[in-house]
């Protein structure tokens, strides 16, 4: 699979055009970062156990239905390079938000720096992770956090075909404004397609000044078949 995360796809992405629409939009789609074939394959690979380090069933804690599993370490190669591949120019996000927010965490310039302060702290479990949906499954609203150390981006792409493997099951967000209703969005996604958003929250121009958002992501009731999603999330966890 080595072969498609290091097809011209990464590099020739318009990173500006992203990083302005995380500021307008709050999300930003990536059309067809997988093919179909590794999209296959990564789904194919839930059920060999020896690849994940814990399963999640999200009815018995609460979180919704369906299930979904962590990868171990060493993590699938293709995964790992997508990673490595997709952290440099979030970074450059990370750090601007950061500036607007006054925050003076600054992220370091590759994400096998950004695990070593990850370790450092503890957080030493790898956190890319599959999930999956059946009928009547869905996602309750949440934020992917693991310990004291937050990079505030992350990714989630859809393995399945969208009317084909399944129907139902939108990509859905809120952000939780100051004095205000929630606001929500369906994300519309393809087979293979990403979307990148943040992971707790975003900074907002107000009247005077800049202020944070928090956001909160999930997935809608699915109404038949099955839907896999892969999510990188570039932090690791206690």
């Amino acid at each position: 699979m080595n072969h498609t995360v290091t097809s011209p796809r990464l590099p020739a992405l318009e990173w500006e055009n992203i990083a302005d629409r995380l500021d307008r939009e709050v999300y930003a789609v990536i059309s067809g970062l997988l093919d179909a074939e590794t999209c296959r394959r990564l789904a194919s690979q839930y059920d060999d156990a020896h690849r994940f380090r814990s399963r999640v069933v999200m009815a018995r804690h609460g979180f919704g239905r369906g299930e979904y599993q962590y990868f171990d370490n060493p993590l699938p190669p293709a995964i790992g390079a997508l990673r490595t591949a997709l952290y440099p120019p979030l970074r450059h996000i990370a750090n601007r938000w950061n500036d607007m927010l006054s925050i003076v965490d600054r992220y370091p310039e590759t994400h096998a720096a950004y695990l070593a302060q990850c370790h450092a702290a503890g957080q030493t479990k790898p956190t890319p992770l599959l999930l999956k949906y059946e009928a009547e499954d869905y996602n309750c609203l949440h934020q992917d956090l693991y310990g004291e150390l937050v990079f505030p981006l992350q990714a989630a792409i859809l393995l399945s075909r969208p009317g084909a493997d399944f129907t139902g099951g939108e990509f859905v967000m809120t952000e939780q404004r100051p004095r205000m209703q929630s606001r929500a969005m369906v994300v519309p996604l393809q087979q293979g397609d990403a979307v990148i958003f943040p992971v707790r929250q975003r900074p907002v121009q107000g009247v005077k000044r800049r202020y944070r958002v928090n956001m909160r992501h999930g997935v809608s009731r699915v109404l038949s078949g099955q839907r896999f999603t892969l999510g990188l999330i570039f932090h690791d966890a206690k």
